[in-house]
């Protein structure tokens, strides 16, 4: 009998840690914008980009990775409301492991990607600029810059 209750009020306890989660997530998309099955909050502050993703992560949350074009045209328009019509913010999207192969923070291959490619040729800074940033004043397209740039960024939360 003390083991069943002793598990029921671990049960209890994991309930009310999922609980507030979910509370936190909700006031992170009340803070932010909830785009699909993510919430994305900006900070206007500007950090490099390892430190910008260790705040997101201590947040439990990843730097912005929009995984199709609908995501990363609502990520543009919400970055241009509310950090301004000429900001560039990070992306969690990076070649550092192997240059030209482009992967997100958990390491996975970048699937949808939205370079410039009509003016400038993006990614075009080889070793020197292994992480990805969006540009409102190019619409939403995507550069490759160095790392140790300080920009603003947005962080994302999944929505379980």
């Amino acid at each position: 009998m003390y083991e069943e209750l002793k598990q029921k009020v671990q049960n209890i306890e994991l309930e009310v840690i999922h609980l507030k989660e979910q509370q936190a997530l909700q006031t992170i998309c009340l803070k932010g914008v909830q785009i699909y099955n993510k919430c994305f909050l900006a900070f206007n502050e500007l950090k490099a980009y390892h430190q910008a993703s260790d705040m997101c992560f201590a947040q439990g949350g990843t730097l912005s990775t929009p995984e199709t074009g609908d995501e990363n045209d609502s990520l543009y328009d919400y970055v241009r409301k509310s950090i301004g019509s000429s900001a560039e913010i990070w992306l969690g999207i990076n070649d550092m492991a192997t240059e030209g192969n482009w992967q997100d923070l958990n390491g996975s291959p970048v699937t949808f990607k939205h370079w410039e490619t009509e003016i400038t040729k993006q990614p075009d800074g080889g070793k020197q600029e292994n992480c990805a940033a969006m540009s409102v004043t190019a619409i939403g397209k995507w550069f490759d810059k160095n790392c140790k740039t300080e920009l603003p960024f947005v962080c994302q939360f999944s929505i379980v």
